[in-house]
């Protein structure tokens, strides 16, 4: 089973989208599937994506800031490359982030 934990306006595809509650999907990911497919299988809208996290490390992000936020990394160089054929797993967390959340900083 692969969790998945929405953020800002993406809370809308989960079941609980309350902000005051974690707002999460769980699905089965296939074998071999890869993040770009796991997500459009699932329904949600690439392009709606800003910012996502695997395993609480940068998959990828449209904002500039991703190479100063000092984020543990999936990608080795660039992570501003819209690159989603990471393979998902069962027992992933994958963290989505949406434009309205362009920057989340810990």
């Amino acid at each position: 089973m692969v969790s998945i934990h929405l953020y800002g306006k993406l809370r809308r595809y989960a079941e609980q989208s309350s902000a005051a509650g974690d707002s999460i999907v769980e699905a089965e990911a296939l074998e071999n599937e890869q993040v770009y497919d796991f997500l459009e299988r699932l329904g949600f809208d690439i392009g709606e994506l800003y910012t996502i996290f695997v395993n609480s490390r940068l998959l990828t992000s449209r904002t500039k800031m991703a190479p100063f936020l000092g984020y543990q990394q999936v990608c080795e160089d660039d992570c501003l490359c819209w690159e989603l054929s990471e393979v998902v797993k069962d027992g992933d967390r994958i963290g989505l982030f949406g434009e309205d959340m362009p920057a989340l900083v810990a």
